[in-house]
């Protein structure tokens, strides 16, 4: 049985992971404002991510025994510069999951919950993926600086991204 504390932090992130997914499609707006489709692509599959990752979290929590409860979601931002800083936002709010995950492994780790321990393991290495994904991206993007060619082939990448949940084990 999950702890007080740890259930409270697990809580805090499932809407945490609701509010991600609204931040990804209010930045997949943006970018379909900006008629960059490719790059609208990319955050709506993130907003599909998120809400998988909502869910997973979601998922523990009842079969833990536990009852999740969920919150107000707040607005999420929805005007930026331009298209480095929509995916420099991005990063950012990565860099905060990531955060919020190791404090969850922490609290896990201090309690010895194992089964939780081995939850966020794969979070963890979700972690490493997203940062990753946004890091790469922003590195382009200022490679490409104003080539507005490039910046289209770039958005005809994103176009190309879809989202897969992971196997049941995942």
């Amino acid at each position: 049985m999950l702890s007080e504390r740890l259930l409270k932090a697990l809580n805090d992130q499932v809407n945490y992971e609701f509010y991600s997914a609204y931040t990804y499609l209010a930045m997949a707006s943006y970018a379909e404002s900006q008629d960059l489709d490719g790059f609208a692509n990319f955050f709506r599959v993130q907003y599909e991510e998120e809400l998988f990752h909502a869910m997973k979290f979601y998922d523990y929590i009842n079969q833990m025994d536990g009852r999740v409860i969920l919150e107000k979601i707040d607005q999420p931002k929805v005007e930026y510069d331009s298209v480095l800083h929509l995916f420099e936002e991005g990063y950012k709010h990565e860099k905060e999951v990531t955060s919020r995950i190791y404090n969850l492994a922490d609290i896990a780790t201090d309690e010895k919950e194992h089964a939780t321990i081995s939850l966020l393991k794969w979070f963890i290495d979700e972690q490493v993926e997203e940062e990753q994904n946004f890091n790469t991206i922003i590195k382009k993007l200022k490679r490409i600086e104003s080539n507005s060619a490039a910046l289209y082939m770039l958005d005809d990448e994103l176009a190309t991204r879809t989202f897969t949940p992971p196997v049941a084990n995942a």
